[in-house]
């Protein structure tokens, strides 16, 4: 049956609802001539029947197909407002202006007609369900008697319909098997003998084959077959298999073989709730070459891991959730190919989020993954608590608004986290327990003058911190972190944020030019309200933050004294998408401390730009040109040598011959911060269509300091919307992260309309195999 508007019911599952049932004894009411529907019909002739929607009701066991309904058989073909099958009695009527049209071209009209014989067989047995998306699935019968499954006997499921295109070319992929099987209590899916097609040839084929429903929250819980390769664990074949599913509780297996370590098993229990859902997961191996890893945790007979998590909405507007894992040995997800999910950081949680409340508690212990020590993982902290509170209050009309903040931040560490770059010392973390409570008070209230924006604000902040430096295990180096002590703050704050915006338009363009002016004082003693710095440790200066009331990242360093930012922002609209906007200015330090520029172990500030008085220049250019270009560019420069510092720069194009991409980056070297070279890379993408779903690829990345190619690789993909397919090689050059590595990589995705989407991207293992031989011969 063809529902040409009708979404697609649950995807394979819920269309069979349109198959009815098995045949059962007829009752003919003729009101057309007397065994009209009992002339022969060939069997094999093709029955189709269009309709807007599709109705089981099941309280009166009737499935009815309404609206402009239409069907055609054997030369037949029969219209009326509804078809309508009673399964208590049999009965098949269409009614409502219904029209018979026979093969000679008689054509009878009546209110109603009664199906039977061949014709209600042929609606009965033969189906063509096109949804809405253009999905077709086809069945020889189907049986939809049963109370908790329905089966279709020789079927067929294609996303793209007839995967077949305007030139007649075989396109997508489908899925055809003996017998599907549909749980109507879980909606899961059963295929026997199911055989899958690319581009309408067959290429695999299986006995049995088993999936949760296929409706979108379904899809995302299929387990999916994963492929790869390493050196030190040979060849992975992983294949999920879902061992019982229903609405409420997946248990799923996933057993992998590796050709170099043996055999891999992963076990996952997935519980929803009403309103929440948790999983659990384990794994674990016994290797079979250990010595294969050179690193020393990693060379142990057993491995494995434990992953939990959760997440809940307990009453409206909270959400609470958790998340912990234990493993033998940090590497052991890396090593294997696993997904680690969240191990990086156990973590128990409570969010509260409304339109002027935010409210996040935390208890966190973050782990170190890779080829770690368990020296290094104690350098790792353990933050409780980690509590952000945030709440905005509405003042009357014209008298502006008060924004609360108040954050607390409590780390433990074991060990001292500290390293060198180039010689140049950083202190990442000291020993000991720090507490740093912090809470803000502010008002603003935005006011027109004469066409200006002017926008005062008002603030008081203050700080509380502590830190003990006794309750660390390392105690080693004494002398490296602050003494222990007690800090109380108190930072008034004041700001005037000055801006005129001019516009114009003329011939279907608009100019806007916003001049800006800001005047900051924070009238902290300090720059220094946490006395340990955990949060504060990244600062870059460009027109994303050029007009911030204090551009620190964290609560543990802040802004001082009084500082002015000038700058502006012009847009140049066509008003038909296409548009150029620059943003640039300058901050000056006028009074007080420079927070940039005090020395400090964590090399915070230095080279950021704002170390100095007048701060390096900063501009932003982004914009759509003729809806097919779009660029964007940052550029940092020293206002008083005109040096440019840091600059990077993209755009690409997308036309119908090609599309292509640019990019730019550069950042001179700062010995002041441990960077000894400049950065000076110039890269660029091309993808080329030569042929309908058929394009090249080339990438080349080329290191402008070295004067040697960073990265260089080209490709092939075939993607006609349901099928793609891709290959490519890559090599990179001797001043990569990955020195001078040569990869071969496959991609291969499955794609339908329900949302399916699955496959595989990565390295090809059998070539790369064969490399890493080569390259020792």
């Amino acid at each position: 049956m063809r529902l040409a508007r009708q979404h697609l019911l649950g995807a394979i599952a819920s269309a069979v609802l349109l198959g009815l049932a098995a045949a059962v004894p007829t009752s003919a009411q003729g009101l057309v001539p007397e065994n009209f529907f009992n002339a022969p019909i060939d069997p094999a002739a093709p029955t189709a029947v269009e309709a807007d929607e599709l109705v089981f009701d099941s309280v009166n066991n009737i499935i009815s197909a309404r609206g402009d309904v239409v069907l055609r058989l054997g030369g037949y073909t029969v219209t009326g407002n509804e078809l309508v099958y009673r399964r208590a009695t049999g009965d098949m009527d269409v009614v409502g202006n219904a029209t018979v049209t026979d093969p000679a071209g008689n054509v009878t009209k009546s209110p109603s007609i009664s199906l039977t014989g061949s014709m209600k067989r042929a609606v009965l047995d033969t189906m063509t369900i096109t949804a809405y998306d253009g999905s077709r699935i086809t069945a020889d019968s189907v049986d939809f008697d049963r109370e908790l499954e329905t089966i279709l006997t020789n079927a067929q499921y294609a996303p793209c319909g007839d995967c077949i295109d305007e030139e007649g070319r075989r396109i997508g992929w489908s899925i055809s098997a003996a017998r599907i099987v549909q749980n109507n209590v879980d909606g899961s899916i059963t295929f026997e003998q199911p055989t899958l097609a690319l581009l309408g040839v067959p290429v695999a084929w299986l006995p049995y084959l088993w999936l949760p429903d296929l409706s979108n929250d379904g899809l995302d819980r299929v387990p999916r077959p994963t492929l790869g390769y390493t050196e030190e664990i040979g060849v992975k074949v992983e294949v999920s298999v879902a061992a019982y599913s229903s609405r409420w509780t997946d248990i799923i297996l996933t057993p992998a073989l590796l050709s170099n370590q043996g055999f891999l098993m992963g076990a996952e229990w997935v519980q929803r709730f009403d309103n929440g859902s948790m999983r659990i997961k384990a794994s674990g191996l016994y290797q079979f070459n250990p010595d294969a890893f050179t690193f020393t945790d990693a060379r142990r007979e057993w491995r494995g891991a434990i992953q939990a998590q959760g997440e809940f909405v307990p009453v409206k507007d909270w959400t609470a959730g958790f998340a912990y894992a234990a493993f033998t040995d940090s590497a052991y997800f890396e090593d294997y190919l696993l997904e680690p999910r969240r191990a990086g950081i156990n973590e128990v949680y409570a969010t509260h989020l409304t339109d002027d409340t935010f409210v996040d508690a935390r208890v966190q212990q973050y782990n170190l993954l890779g080829d770690t020590t368990d020296q290094t993982r104690e350098q790792q902290g353990i933050a409780f608590p980690n509590l952000r509170v945030e709440r905005t209050f509405d003042l009357a009309p014209g008298a502006g608004r008060i924004d609360v903040e108040a954050r607390m931040l409590n780390i433990y560490r074991a060990r001292e986290y500290t390293t060198s770059v180039n010689g140049v010392p950083y202190d990442l973390g000291y020993g000991g327990t720090r507490l740093h409570g912090m809470t803000q008070a502010s008002w603003q209230n935005q006011l027109i003058f004469g066409g200006a924006v002017v926008t005062p604000f008002a603030g008081l902040r203050i700080d509380a911190a502590s830190y003990d430096r006794s309750s660390a295990t390392d105690l080693s180096n004494p002398g490296l972190p602050p003494a222990d002590q007690v800090l109380f703050g108190a930072t008034p704050i004041a700001a005037l944020d000055v801006r005129y915006p001019l516009s114009a338009y003329g011939n279907g363009i608009t100019h806007l030019i916003e001049p800006i002016a800001q005047l900051v004082y924070r009238g902290a003693s300090s720059t220094q309200p946490g006395i340990t710095n955990e949060d504060s440790q990244s600062v870059f200066f460009d027109d994303s933050n050029l007009f911030s009331y204090n551009r620190f990242t964290g609560i543990d360093r802040q802004e001082t004294g009084l500082r002015a930012n000038l700058g502006g922002r012009y847009l140049l609209d066509f008003n038909d998408g296409n548009y150029l906007e620059l943003i640039g200015g300058q901050s000056f330090q006028l009074a007080g401390t420079n927070a940039f520029a005090e020395p400090n172990r964590q090399q915070v500030g230095v080279a950021s730009g704002l170390d100095m008085a007048s701060s390096y220049a900063v501009l932003g250019a982004y914009g759509v040109l003729a809806d097919t270009v779009k660029a964007g560019g940052k550029v940092q420069l020293d206002s008083g040598t005109l040096d440019v510092a840091r600059a990077s720069l993209g755009a690409t194009y997308s036309g119908e011959l090609f599309s292509a991409g640019v990019s730019y980056r550069y950042a001179e070297a700062t010995p002041a911060a441990g960077n000894i070279r400049a950065q000076h890379e110039l890269g660029g993408e091309l993808t080329v269509p030569f042929a309908d779903y058929w394009s090249a690829t080339g990438q080349a990345y080329w290191d402008l300091s070295a004067n040697s190619f960073l990265l260089a690789g080209a490709g092939l993909t075939y993607d006609d919307g349901y099928l793609s397919v891709g290959g490519s090689a890559v090599r990179t050059g001797p001043t990569h992260t990955s020195p001078n590595d040569m990869r071969f990589l496959a991609s291969f995705r499955l794609k339908a309309p329900a949302g399916l989407d699955i496959g595989y991207a990565g390295a090809v293992p059998v070539v790369q195999d064969w490399l890493s031989r080569a390259g020792t011969q």
